[in-house]
Formats: structure tokens, C-alpha cells, sequence
């Protein structure tokens, strides 16, 4: 026992003096973790990929964007992904935490942009809703006059005159999910700075009244499979669900788009940047796996091929908002090269 562990012991201390040597002790399918919206794109390249090569089908799992990155960000060598899917950018404190445990060479490859929807069956009510109404609807607390409550809101009526007499019932993504971090930003802070209750308190207050969530029964978390999603709008027209246009784009003749701010998720609108809620989607590469996991290099290949992320390609007819000419050369000419992600400014935009 005790030979074992320190041999053990010494193959930690290899892994953290020579990183690519732990890679080496090679496995023959590449694996690939992160985002529930990212990952109908990547299963459709991995099944085009087998196709093509003839290689064995890489392992694609959908485990939210932040719980890819912690799992991307674990290490370097044959327990730890290859790739993340993420639907927002890579936080700067998820990029501290992979240079500690020695991930300090990541490319990072913009693949598209997709448009959060908010989603009802075609036999639900329609319905236009304003962020403004979306953030009473799911904010745990909101303003009453002068004052911050707890939200009272059960049905859409409460909310506006207009808005249909059913009660709110919207099924979304865990706080695990890169969609719920870009709905927090996108959605529910736009929406709750109208409110002067709101826009009075203290930043820090201010932020976490934006972002948190109600748990009182209307918001239901419905976990990383955003598919079960499409079958709750099926058996009940008058809930919502939050997930990827790709989901929308799949199911057209179920499932209708809710506008936002007047504005409906369409490839046009969210291509143009109309309709509010649109974001990026990226790829997050692990640069010293890419010399030893059979086939990876010619995954991304195809990954980042105009067959694949061009206006025509196989991703686009799943409901990818593929990138301009000039900026998906760009990405491509990225991967190629194995670019090496920069520090980030404190906020993750830089």
C-alpha cells in the first residue's frame, strides 16, 4: 500500500511539473462537458465528426455552463474534459481557478449567438411581455411603492391588465446554467431598474434584489435538460419556459416565441441585436490535450468549418445565429493557432 501511494504521490508531482505528460496517458475519445444550449451544436458536429472520420463518438455532457467550467477547470490530463461549452464568457474568478490547478493555456472560440426565449405552447394565450414585467413575475422581492416586498404575484393579470387572468407558472434553468446567469443580466436587471424603490438602494442591495430569484412555487428550476422544458409548455398552454432559441427553432410547430420588449426571437432579430435577450455562445479549449487525444485537432476542424458555423451550415439549421463572415475567419484562424486566452478585466469583459 504504502509503494502505491507514493507512486501515486509521484505521478501528482509529474502532472504538476510537466502537464502534457499527464495528458499523454492518452484516452481514445475526446470529452466535452458544459452548456445545455451549447450542447445540441456539439452533438451534431461530434455525430457529423464520426461520420466523416470514422473515429469513436466523443462525450458530450450537458452539465450546465458553470458546472462545465469547475469540471474544465480541475486540471489537466485524462480525468479532466477536453472541452466547455458555455453560453456566457468564462468569469474571471473561473479563469483564476483553472491557472491554479495548472489549466493556464485555454483558447477561447466564439461559435455563435443565440437568443434566450421565453417560450409558450402554440395553444397557450400570446403574449408580449416587457422585462420590466418578467422581472415581477420571477424576482423574489419587488417594489410596492417606496417599499421592497416579498413578491406577491401569483397570476399575469396582477401584473398588467393586459396580460392574460392564468397564473405565472415559468420553468427555467438551475443557478448552475450559464441561460440563468445571461437571463439574470440580460432580463432581470434591465427590468428592475425602472422601479425607483430599487434604483434608491445601496449597489450591492440593488444587485442582489435584481438578481435573486423567487422559490415561492411560480419559478420552477427544471434542472440542465431543457428538452423536459419543451414537454411541460406541451401539457400545460399556460406555463412559459426559459431556454436557447435552438429549442424554440427545433420545436416551431409546438412551441411559440414570447416577445420581449414587442420583439420576437427570429434568426433576423436576434442576429441584429432587436430582440433584448441575445448573447454569445463560446468553446472553451484546453490547448495541451490537443497534441495527445486522438482526433481532437480534427474536431475542431470541423467544429469551426464554414459546413458547420457558416450561414448554411448544419448548425445554422438547428438554430445557431452564425457570427459574421469576417469574425467566424477570425475564430477559425483562433483555433487554428491555439490562441491563448488573456488575463480578464474584473468584470469578464475584457
Amino acid at each position: 500500500m504504502r509503494s502505491t501511494t507514493a507512486a501515486l504521490a509521484a505521478a501528482g508531482l509529474a502532472c504538476i511539473a510537466a502537464p502534457a505528460a499527464c495528458v499523454a496517458q492518452s484516452r481514445d475519445q475526446i470529452r466535452i462537458v458544459g452548456s445545455s444550449t451549447v450542447f445540441p451544436y456539439t452533438q451534431a458536429v461530434a455525430e457529423q465528426f464520426v461520420g466523416l472520420k470514422g473515429m469513436r463518438s466523443p462525450v458530450v455532457e450537458a452539465t450546465g455552463t458553470g458546472g462545465g467550467l469547475q469540471v474544465f477547470c480541475g486540471g489537466i490530463g485524462t480525468p479532466y474534459p477536453d472541452i466547455a461549452g458555455a453560453s456566457r464568457r468564462i468569469r474571471p474568478s473561473e479563469v483564476a481557478l483553472c491557472a491554479k490547478n495548472g489549466v493556464d493555456d485555454i483558447t477561447e472560440a466564439r461559435i455563435g449567438d443565440d437568443g434566450i426565449s421565453i417560450a409558450q405552447s402554440v395553444a397557450g394565450p400570446e403574449m408580449d411581455l416587457s422585462r420590466a414585467e418578467l422581472f415581477e413575475a420571477l424576482a423574489a422581492s419587488v417594489a410596492q411603492g417606496d417599499a421592497i416586498v416579498a413578491n406577491p404575484f401569483r397570476r399575469w393579470r396582477e401584473i398588467g391588465p393586459d396580460l392574460p387572468d392564468t397564473p405565472i407558472q415559468v420553468f427555467g434553468p438551475p443557478p448552475t446554467s450559464g441561460t440563468r446567469d445571461a437571463f439574470v443580466e440580460l432580463v432581470m436587471t434591465p427590468g428592475c431598474r425602472g422601479f425607483p424603490a430599487i434604483a434608491a438602494l445601496p449597489p450591492p442591495k440593488q444587485a442582489e434584489v435584481c438578481a435573486r430569484m423567487r422559490q415561492d412555487g411560480p419559478f420552477i428550476e427544471a434542472g440542465e435538460n431543457d428538452n423536459l422544458i419543451v414537454k411541460r409548455l406541451e401539457a400545460d398552454p399556460t406555463a412559459l419556459g426559459i431556454f436557447g432559441y435552438s429549442f424554440l427553432y427545433e420545436n416551431a410547430d409546438r412551441l411559440r416565441g414570447v416577445a420581449v420588449d414587442g420583439v420576437e426571437p427570429t434568426p433576423a432579430t436576434i442576429a441584429s441585436g432587436a430582440y433584448a435577450v441575445t448573447r454569445p455562445l463560446y468553446l472553451y479549449i484546453k490547448n495541451p490535450h490537443r497534441a495527445v487525444i486522438p482526433g481532437l485537432n480534427a474536431f475542431l476542424t470541423e467544429y469551426f468549418s464554414e459546413d458547420s458555423i457558416g450561414p448554411d451550415g448544419y448548425l445554422a439549421e438547428r438554430g445557431l445565429i452564425p457570427l459574421p463572415e469576417a469574425e467566424r475567419a477570425q475564430v477559425r484562424a483562433d483555433v487554428a493557432a491555439g490562441k491563448r486566452l488573456g488575463p480578464l478585466a474584473p468584470d469578464g469583459q475584457g
